[in-house]
C-alpha cells in the first residue's frame, strides 16, 4: 500500500511518528482492514494484499494533515481505529452491531488512556485526550454518510489500487481534485472541483461497496462471529482476547475445539444462495451498505447533478440481501 500512502501526503510527519511506538497502535499491523476475509480461501479475497489498520489510519491522519494543517484533528484520526479488534467489524458481528457497525469505536478513549507512550506524547503536545479520542466532531476527519470524509476517503481510494479497480495515476488524479468547501448544510466537506472526477470516484466507490456486502464478506464475517461466540460463551476465549493481534487470537483458536469450524470456514472457495433455508448450514445475513455521494463545489450534490449515479446509488440500496447464504 506504500504507492497509494505517498499520494496522501508526500513528506514526513514528524509529529506522528512517537505515537507509532505505542503498542496500541503496533496492534493495529496486525488487524486486517478487510475483516478476516483475506484468511480465507474465497479466490478475490485470499489474493488480496496486506492491507492493515494501522497502514489505513497513518493513512487517514495525512489526508486530514493535508487539507487542515491540524495536528489535533489529524491525530484524532491516526486513533481513530484504536479500539477496533481482531477481523475489524466482525466485532460488531458479535455484539449483534452489523447494520451500523460502530461498536468496535466504543472503547477509543479506553485505550487512549491505558497507553502510557501516547498519554506521554499528548502531554509533550499539550493535547486532551478528549480532543483526539472522538474524530466525529471533525467533520473532515468524518461525517454522516453519504458525505465524504478522510475516513472514508482514504478506505476507499486504497481499495481502487488493492481490488485492482484503478492505477496509482488515476488514484492521484482523484485525490487532487479535492478541495474542502461548504456543503449544503454549510459545512465543511472534502468535495470536488469537477464532476467528471467526482463521477468516475462515484462509480467505482459503488464497486467497492458491492463488494462489502458480497456473500463471501457477509458469510465470512457472520461465520467469524458465530465462532468467537461460541468460543465467550464456553470460556475459550475471553473478551480480552479479542483485542490481541489476529494471528494471536487465531492461534488460541488453532488450540481449542473451536478449530474445526475455522477450518471449515477458511476453506470454503465459493458462495451458494438460496431463497429457502434448505437446511442448518444456510444463513442468512444483513449488513450496512456503504456508499459515497460527493459534494461538487459550487454545484451540490453529484447525485442531484447526474442521473445516471442517482440511479446506480439507488439500486445498490435497493439490492436485496434476503435470501439464504452457505458456503462449499
Amino acid at each position: 500500500m506504500n504507492n497509494i500512502s505517498k499520494i496522501f501526503y508526500p513528506n514526513k510527519i514528524d509529529f506522528i511518528n512517537p505515537f507509532l511506538k505505542s503498542k496500541s497502535l503496533k496492534r493495529l499491523s496486525d488487524i486486517s482492514m478487510h475483516c478476516g476475509l483475506t484468511y480465507t480461501s474465497f479466490p478475490f479475497f485470499s489474493k488480496l494484499k496486506k492491507y492493515s489498520r494501522l497502514t489505513h489510519s497513518i493513512n487517514v491522519a495525512k489526508i486530514i494533515y493535508k487539507f487542515t494543517n491540524n495536528i489535533t484533528q489529524s491525530l484524532s484520526g491516526l486513533f481513530h481505529d484504536i479500539s477496533t479488534g481482531c477481523f475489524s467489524h466482525v466485532i460488531d458481528f458479535v455484539y449483534s452491531d452489523y447494520l451500523k457497525q460502530e461498536y468496535s469505536e466504543n472503547k477509543t478513549e479506553e485505550f487512549i488512556k491505558n497507553d502510557e507512550i501516547i498519554v506521554s506524547n499528548l502531554n509533550k503536545l499539550n493535547i486532551k485526550i478528549d480532543d483526539i479520542s472522538n474524530y466525529h466532531k471533525y467533520p473532515i476527519a468524518d461525517n454522516d454518510t453519504p458525505h465524504l470524509s478522510s475516513d472514508r476517503l482514504e478506505y476507499t481510494l486504497s481499495n481502487f489500487y488493492n481490488f485492482h479497480f484503478l492505477s496509482t495515476k488515476e488514484i492521484s488524479n482523484i485525490y487532487n481534485d479535492i478541495v474542502i468547501c461548504k456543503n449544503e448544510r454549510g459545512e465543511d466537506e472534502l468535495s470536488f472541483s469537477s464532476v467528471e472526477k467526482a463521477k468516475l470516484f462515484t462509480l467505482n466507490a459503488l464497486k467497492n461497496s458491492k463488494i462489502y456486502v458480497s456473500d463471501e464478506d457477509r458469510f465470512t464475517m457472520e461465520k467469524l462471529s458465530l465462532i468467537i461466540k461460541k468460543g465467550l460463551k464456553e470460556k475459550i476465549i475471553s473478551e480480552k482476547d479479542l483485542y490481541l493481534k489476529e494471528k494471536e487470537l487465531i492461534n488460541k483458536i488453532k488450540k481449542s475445539s473451536l478449530y474445526s469450524e475455522y477450518k471449515e470456514l477458511i476453506s470454503y472457495k465459493r458462495v451458494i444462495t438460496s431463497i429457502n433455508k434448505e437446511d442448518e448450514s444456510y444463513i442468512k445475513v444483513f449488513a450496512k451498505k456503504r456508499y459515497i455521494d460527493p459534494f461538487i463545489k459550487e454545484k451540490g450534490r453529484l447525485s442531484s447533478l447526474d442521473s445516471e449515479i442517482k440511479k446506480e446509488i439507488e439500486s445498490f440500496l435497493n439490492s436485496s440481501q434476503d435470501y439464504y447464504i452457505k458456503g462449499v
